[in-house]
């Protein structure tokens, strides 16, 4: 299995991402990563992933989970599984860096989500933004509708939101910041 080695840093949630091994290493079976969380730090929503399972396993630190309403608090060798389509969220639950291996099975995308969110979430720091723009939002929340989806709203419902915003920003070129930040499809070098 190559190791990868990528880092991926999202200022805003103080995520530091390596990346393990690649869906193109494992045959799309699993994209393994390394999570390092700053104190403070947690992952910026609660989201699912529609198709996904993902497994946490804690090496260092404390985390506290929140895995379809049920709250868990877990430290070094302590795992968290996230069943595909179940609503969570995570954060440091301590007061050092938390570093957590974890796995995405199967990969999809995931890899361009994690690097297209960190890109999103650098440019909205840069701009000193709250929230992130809608239609980056909308792109997003399209080009990875198979990994992850808002909670507890049907994705019919977002979708159906998103489009027209989707739809707008494509047509009116507001998706220009965006499409710099995402190029879908791109090939990674390991």
């Amino acid at each position: 299995m190559t190791q990868d080695g990528m880092v991926i840093e999202n200022p805003l949630s103080g995520e530091r991402i390596t990346i393990r091994a690649t869906a193109a290493d494992t045959a799309g079976d699993v994209l393994e990563w390394t999570l390092e969380l700053a104190p403070g730090g947690a992952v910026p929503s609660s989201h699912a992933h529609p198709e996904q399972e993902e497994r946490f396993a804690v090496i260092a630190g404390r985390m506290r989970f929140r895995v379809a309403g049920r709250r868990v608090i877990a430290g070094p060798g302590d795992v968290v599984r996230v069943p595909p389509g179940t609503v969570h969220h995570f954060a440091n639950a301590g007061a050092v860096p938390a570093i957590v291996a974890v796995e995405t099975r199967p990969a999809l995308s995931m890899r361009d989500l994690l690097e297209t969110a960190a890109a999103m979430a650098q440019d909205q720091h840069r701009r000193a933004r709250r929230l992130p723009n809608l239609f980056d939002l909308a792109l997003f929340m399209r080009d990875f509708e198979r990994e992850v989806r808002a909670p507890y709203l049907p994705a019919a419902i977002v979708q159906v939101a998103l489009a027209p915003l989707a739809w707008l920003a494509a047509r009116t070129g507001l998706d220009v910041r965006y499409r710099n930040l995402h190029v879908p499809g791109r090939v990674h070098e390991s």
